[in-house]
């Protein structure tokens, strides 16, 4: 087990380098024309973009190649390969935002968080992945969509393309991640928390460990479930304002 440590560590590195160069290109060169007030958070979508929906793919690969796979079964190479990946993106982003947005205490208490569960998974109990990388499925199956949106109402006010795309993404987006964070995650959540109460990871996974697993997780889902809420009622304001204005 240690050695197989020892040779997935690199992997860290290669993969945090990967994914600043990607932010410089983003940030130097595809968004070189935008807005200065745009171009850190476009340079960070960028990156999320090439994060996201690999690491989806990545994650359903590793959980569908693992012989037995369980809430408490030892992590495989593929899947500490995910971790390695999500782990580097999300150092990454939070440098990004300790750089242009220190005061944003909301996403960096949420990628430390994340980073807490992602290393301790990892590193420390070297089980348990199968869970964690269902919930960055959960997680990251919006990601394209998410991050195309979010690019489109940056620019919504000073492009006419970027406000068609915001108008034509918003309800399928805001459908996805209310189905996704607001009914399959708290579901699976429900599963993870009743599997780890029974005991069934004693021995395997230390208390704290899950324990704490499982406080990231709710907070975050319920974050997720207060942030697309007022999403839904930002989204009926705007459409309601458009109509009487119209028949006004």
């Amino acid at each position: 087990m240690e050695t197989l440590t020892l040779t997935l560590i690199p992997n860290l590195p290669l993969f945090f380098t990967q994914f600043l160069i990607i932010y410089l290109i983003a940030y130097f060169i595809v968004f070189r024309n935008w807005n200065p007030k745009f171009r850190p958070e476009a340079a960070s979508c960028f990156i999320s973009l090439a994060h996201g929906t690999p690491a989806a793919f990545l994650a359903t690969r590793a959980i569908l190649s693992h012989p037995n796979p369980s809430f408490s079964s030892i992590n495989t190479d593929s899947q500490n390969t995910v971790l390695d990946y999500s782990i580097a993106y999300f150092l990454m982003d939070l440098v990004h935002y300790l750089v242009f947005y220190p005061s944003d205490m909301l996403f960096i208490g949420h990628h430390l968080a994340t980073l807490f569960v992602f290393v301790t998974c990892r590193y420390v109990a070297n089980h348990g992945a199968f869970a964690i990388l269902v919930l960055l499925v959960l997680a990251e199956v919006t990601s394209l969509c998410q991050n195309t949106w979010t690019l489109a109402r940056a620019r919504r006010d000073d492009s006419k393309t970027a406000a068609k795309v915001y108008e034509f993404l918003s309800p399928p987006f805001y459908a996805l991640y209310s189905v996704v964070r607001g009914l399959a995650g708290p579901v699976f959540m429900y599963k993870m928390i009743v599997f780890y109460w029974s005991g069934n990871a004693d021995g395997v996974i230390p208390t704290w460990v899950w324990v704490s697993w499982v406080v990231v997780v709710v907070m975050a889902i319920s974050v997720s479930i207060l942030w697309i809420s007022n999403l839904w009622v930002e989204l009926y304001r705007e459409r309601t304002g458009k109509i009487e204005k119209k028949t006004s």
